[in-house]
């Protein structure tokens, strides 16, 4: 005979509270303050991108505090953890966000970083939301709906990098890319487009990241004598680059992604010669909004990298906007909110306090967000996008110009 005692109906309902407990605590605490994780690379190839990160995540959380914080609690500021650019690392920082009960999660920066933490992070239904990811293999991950992003997938940037080749009046392009999530994906949506505009692809090479030898793939490249080289890549570009027009193909054959989209590029390649890169231009996601520029320069002043910037404040911010409209700060109740506080059914609105004044009133709202319209489909991903085409000249870094590209016309060009 047992001698456990009875469970009492008194004990037996406090056994269930402690369980409802668990269960929130697993998912963000419905009951203090909204708590954001920030999951982006600190160190490795990556880590340029990192001041702009926790910058855009720290001015969007400002603002909405400046406007009574989600669900009139002030926003605590975000707990960060390192990517390292490292799956195993990235993993074991995506645990302590999840161990720390945070609301929602923006990133991880690089795609392949994502693909090692989303089952962490969306496993334990908590919402992830990147800034930066592109890779064209994250619309159809396993993610339980929870996984968004803002940053355009490669499919939309890769034609707006083929067409600037083409129209610069290249008519044979060499393609090197990275084998991994972010390289391959970026490197068929370019060669698909050069493909319709009838541009020859001489070479389409990828090589190891984790290299220490790129010998074959630079002898490829010269080989071929194309008009263009478009390099798709992150930091380890760099030797690459290098080593090419360290072989004469002048700087103003390269076109670049993202990836080497740093200011301080010129002096990376060549710190004696960093005039070797004139002429280089790329394609990156970006916000032709100045206000945006402004208002993140004054709350960061030394801030150099923009990049991506917009981007993530739209994470942080379209993820409050969903809390409030969901009157909850728990993941599983405002998930479903995300996409409808963003598409275009609803009253166009800029801000966190604007968006939520008419959320309180009652309306439908359509987010317009600092770096365009996000307008979230069912995947999570955004339907449209802006590019800004930056280059490499005589005066240093300079953005040239802004280029629209929707979801329509990449299926139109389909």
């Amino acid at each position: 005979m047992s001698t456990r005692p009875t469970l009492t109906l008194p004990a037996a309902a406090l056994a269930a509270a402690l369980t409802l407990t668990s269960c929130a605590d697993a998912t963000g605490d419905d009951d203090g303050a909204f708590t954001y994780g920030l999951l982006y690379p600190q160190t490795g190839s990556l880590a340029f991108l990192g001041p702009s990160q926790i910058a855009a995540v720290e001015y969007a959380i400002s603002e909405i505090n400046d406007a009574g914080g989600i669900l009139g609690t002030e926003v605590p500021p975000p707990i960060e953890a390192d990517e390292a650019g490292d799956n195993a690392q990235a993993n074991e920082a995506a645990n302590t966000l999840v161990n720390n009960n945070v609301n929602a999660v923006i990133g991880a920066a690089a795609s392949a970083m994502t693909q090692a933490t989303y089952d962490t992070i969306t496993g334990s239904e908590i919402v992830q939301c990147s800034g930066t990811n592109t890779s064209p293999d994250l619309t159809d991950i396993d993610d339980g709906g929870y996984y968004f992003r803002t940053a355009p997938s490669d499919l939309l940037a890769g034609p707006v990098l083929a067409r600037q080749i083409v129209d610069d009046g290249n008519e044979s392009v060499a393609l090197i890319a990275r084998a991994d999530d972010y390289g391959t994906g970026y490197l068929q949506a370019v060669e698909n487009e050069l493909n319709a505009l009838g541009a020859e692809v001489a070479l389409s090479e990828t090589y190891d990241p984790d290299s220490t030898n790129f010998g074959a793939v630079i002898t490829g490249a010269i080989e071929v004598e194309a008009d263009a080289i478009a390099l798709i890549s992150f930091q380890e570009g760099t030797q690459l680059m290098a080593a090419l027009l360290e072989s004469n193909i002048p700087g103003e054959d390269f076109y670049l992604t993202d990836g080497l989209n740093d200011p301080g590029l010129a002096e990376t390649v060549s710190a004696d010669r960093p005039g070797l890169i004139d002429g280089t231009t790329g394609v990156a996601p970006s916000a032709d909004n100045s206000n945006f520029n402004e208002g993140l320069r004054e709350f960061a002043p030394d801030l150099e990298v923009f990049q991506f910037a917009p981007q993530v404040f739209d994470c942080v911010t379209v993820i409050a906007l969903a809390a409030e409209s969901a009157s909850s700060s728990l993941p599983a109740d405002y998930v479903s909110h995300l996409p409808e506080v963003s598409r275009p059914d609803g009253t166009e609105c800029f801000s966190f306090a604007e968006c939520r004044d008419l959320l309180a009133e009652g309306q439908s709202i359509d987010y317009q967000g600092a770096s365009g319209d996000i307008d979230f489909d069912d995947n999570g991903d955004p339907t449209s996008a802006t590019f800004e085409i930056f280059h490499f000249g005589p005066n240093g870094y300079e953005i040239l110009d802004y280029v629209d590209y929707s979801a329509e016309q990449n299926t139109d060009q389909g």
